[in-house]
């Protein structure tokens, strides 16, 4: 008897060692060559990129694969523990491989064998990582083995945390899902914690094979399924017996997913996309899941996107028709009777909008009868054809008036149309009714420009627009164009005077002013716009009216040197030519560039940046950027105790003396009650400004503010060239700025300009600065620095001049 028991003991050793050397070798023989599962200590799956809107809403989403990823934590219990209970009760248990899993597939395979059913798997969720992350879904016993290797190995190296969050952002799940954020999304329209239970147990039952359970196809087997699921948590003690009927009894009834809102601003989000791949690299833009809260004001932006495509199309209506599209006949010919075919092949046009296209079908006293891209006819009335005199040169010159639709049409033409239900006729007038079918024509404007509103407190860039129609030209005139500010550029040369002791009261001489450039050069003569000559003149007047030769003259003395500077400082340019030209604004900047520039005079002359990004959140919601680094220790109480309002440093920078500021604000506000700016009274708000027109009024603009909002308007065409005689910043710039500034303070209060402690407010008389006396009915409050009020007898201002300037005065001050 002990001889037999040595026997087996000796037997059973032999298979032991034997089982043992076969396990060994088979870790090495099925180990070789296996994937560096410590990867996936690195791994983070490729997420889009979703910028907001101000508001929260989406403006752009930047990705290669629409996944969404989200931290195990943040993932709700019910949702962890249907997928523990459906794919892997031991999951915290088992060390990557479930002994006993396998053994009782195993059992039923064998009884399944030769039935041609497909095998029963046992994988643990850890084998199911290492299937999806580094292998196939080949089905054989080799990959099997590797897929158990490689999980002994995983649990290992990364906690089972780590392992169920790879698991349950990567496993697919049907319709286009990877991930269960994916799939919530689009069997539900909901975020995970929306989910109930039984819409967590049908996601946990979709793993095996998503089609076998289709929701709609595979209904009962997607509901029994589902039970199924329901029935594990219940016997997982994870719900009560009440919530497992509960759920088991909820219909399965998926829901399409909602359309994504998204906020319209292409030329903003595509800045912010430049800003971003700069910053962060492409890959990270496109995989790295960046949450981006953006500066953008959507009401603000369609407002800027509506007023200047109006600003523009108005210009363009003033200069004439450049002729049609294309033409379907030959001139005299018939129109072919295959026009709607021909029509229905033919493209959009960049910028075309919301227009149609249409063929010229038959022409008369009245009118034009047309065919419509789409099917359908209808009537342009001369009256809509009135303004489309033709274009006769690059100058913007117009030919004789239209008295014939065949003035402006023959048969064939392809033109763009709107339609229109009535006709203006003038103030006062009661507009003409149109019969329905009525179309106005339209055209495209070859012009293009940009607008930017910004806070002038923080920065923020509110609203952008670069351009007429982003899909015409990426190309953002409000951040890359390179254009000669002009006029625009004048209030920074008075600041610079201000600053160094002149007021806005002082006399400047505007006459003739001539200088030699030197050898082989002609002599340089600036003048007014008006070609006149208006003798001594405040320099509040000199802004208000955009006297050149007064602008020129006070350069001059205070030393384009010192305008370098103030135009660096600033931000416009950082090397402005010291050049007596560069003084009406000849040096080249952007609409950003200028209008943040202004923005710092009307808040008290703080250096701001301008910013379209306020925070950046990487994929963990850690936010790796913000725009405002100021920190507020008392703005983190957890409740509120009444206690007092947390108040936030001001550390931005100082660049010039409150009080000039201020005195340049209460200039560039006469600007717009008596000078350039007139068109802007109309807004009924205390508004300030400036128009700028470059040499022949080949750029135009308007740069302003209201005391919480600046504003920048620029207008001229992309290869530059005139505008025409007669257009300029007022005429082309303002009416935009007028409109948007219009719209965006609807409603709200008229807050005067913020007057900072160091300021008296003396009346004055308007045209010659002197004390204003009884009786004087051109009086306005003029802003001084206490003690530079006006004075008898003479005053002596100092410049950069070598010698002083002594001069005869009205009690002003002056410069000859």
């Amino acid at each position: 008897m002990l001889r037999k028991l040595v026997i087996l003991f000796v037997v059973l050793l032999v298979l032991a060692i034997a089982g043992a050397g076969a396990g060994l070798y088979g870790f090495w023989y099925f180990g070789r060559g296996l994937p560096d599962y410590r990867q996936l200590a690195d791994y983070e799956p490729p997420v889009m990129t979703r910028v907001h809107a101000g508001d929260g809403r989406l403006l752009a989403e930047y990705a290669i694969e629409k996944r969404v990823f989200v931290p195990l934590d943040a993932i709700p219990r019910r949702v962890r523990q249907a997928f523990l209970s459906a794919e892997d009760k031991a999951f915290y248990e088992h060390p990557g491989v479930n002994i006993m899993s396998i053994l009782r597939a195993a059992v039923t395979n064998l009884k399944q064998v030769g039935t041609g059913r497909r095998p029963v798997g046992a994988s643990t969720i850890t084998q199911q990582v290492a299937k999806n992350f580094l292998l196939t879904n080949e089905v054989s016993i080799t990959r099997k083995a590797k897929e158990a290797i490689l999980a002994l190995r995983i649990e290992q190296a990364f906690s089972k945390e780590r392992i169920l969050e790879l698991y349950l952002n990567e496993i697919y799940l049907g319709q286009g899902s990877y991930g269960v954020a994916a799939a919530a999304l689009n069997y539900f329209n909901k975020s995970l914690d929306e989910l109930t239970t039984a819409e967590a147990a049908y996601l946990a039952a979709l793993p095996k094979a998503p089609n076998n359970y289709h929701p709609t196809r595979k209904h009962e087997a997607a509901v029994e399924r589902r039970n199924w699921v329901v029935g594990r948590l219940l016997e997982d003690g994870v719900i009560t017996a009440d919530e497992a009927a509960r759920a088991r009894a909820e219909p399965l009834v998926t829901a399409t997913r909602a359309p994504t809102e998204y906020v319209s601003a292409p030329s903003f989000a595509e800045e912010v996309r430049r800003e971003l791949a700069d910053r962060y690299g492409e890959d990270n833009l496109y995989k790295g899941g960046l949450s981006v809260r953006t500066t953008l004001d959507p009401r603000l932006q369609e407002i800027a996107d509506r007023v200047l495509r109006q600003g523009l199309r108005a210009y363009d209506r003033r200069h004439g028709w450049r002729g049609p599209l294309a033409s379907l006949a030959a001139e005299g010919a018939p129109v072919p009777e295959d026009w709607a075919r021909r029509m229905a092949e033919r493209p959009r046009e960049p910028g075309q909008g919301d227009w149609i296209q249409a063929v010229v079908l038959g022409l008369d006293k009245g009118g034009a009868d047309i065919g419509l891209k789409g099917g359908g006819t209808g009537r342009l009335p001369l009256a809509e054809l009135t303004w489309a005199r033709r274009q006769i040169s690059k100058n913007q010159t117009r030919g004789p008036g239209v008295k014939a639709p065949s003035d402006v049409l023959a048969l064939g033409d392809v033109v763009l149309v709107e339609p229109v239900t009535e006709r203006d006729r003038g103030q006062g007038k009661e507009p003409e009714k149109y019969p329905e079918g009525t179309y106005g024509l339209r055209q495209i404007p070859e012009i293009d420009g940009g607008l930017v509103a910004l806070d002038p407190h923080t920065g923020r860039v509110l609203a952008l627009s670069g351009g007429y129609a982003p899909e015409r030209s990426e190309f953002n005139r409000a951040t890359q164009a390179m254009r000669q500010p002009g006029s625009a550029f004048k209030p920074f040369i008075y600041l610079a005077a201000l600053d160094k002791g002149f007021t806005p009261s002082t006399l400047i001489l505007d006459a003739p002013f001539v200088i030699d450039q030197g050898p082989g050069l002609p002599k340089w003569k600036p003048g007014n716009y008006t070609k006149k000559f208006y003798g001594p003149s405040t320099m509040r007047l000199g802004i208000e009216k955009s006297r050149n030769l007064m602008t020129v003259r006070l350069a001059q003395t205070i030393g384009m040197d010192t305008v370098a500077d103030y135009a660096r400082r600033f931000g416009i340019t950082d090397n402005l030519p010291e050049q007596l030209s560069m003084a009406l604004g000849a040096g080249e900047t952007t609409l950003l560039d200028l209008t943040t520039a202004y923005a710092m005079l009307v808040n008290g002359g703080r250096k701001i940046e301008p910013s379209l990004i306020d925070r950046i959140q990487d994929r963990d919601g850690k936010t790796v950027f913000r725009h405002d680094h100021r920190t507020c220790a008392d703005c983190q109480a957890p409740f509120w105790m009444e206690q007092a309002v947390p108040r936030l440093p001001d550390n931005r920078p100082r660049l010039t003396d409150p009080a000039s500021a201020y005195q340049v604000v209460s200039m560039l506000e006469g600007v717009v009650e008596r000078g350039t700016g007139r068109r802007i009274r109309a807004v009924g708000k205390p508004l300030a400004g400036k128009t700028g027109t470059s040499n022949d009024s080949q750029d135009t603009w308007f740069v302003g503010f209201s005391p919480d909002l600046a504003l920048g308007v620029y207008a001229g065409f992309d290869t530059p060239r005139t505008l025409g005689r007669r257009e300029q910043g007022a005429s082309v710039a303002a009416p935009v700025f007028r409109d948007f500034m219009a719209e965006a303070l609807e409603g709200r209060p008229a807050i005067p300009f913020r007057i900072p402690p160091d300021i008296r407010l003396v009346r004055v008389d308007a045209a010659t600065g002197m004390l204003a006396r009884p009786g004087d009915k051109n009086v306005i409050l003029e802003a001084f620095r206490p003690g530079s009020e006006p004075k008898g007898g003479e005053a002596v201002l100092e410049g950069d001049s070598d010698e002083a300037v002594t001069v005869p005065t009205a009690g002003t001050g002056g410069l000859y």
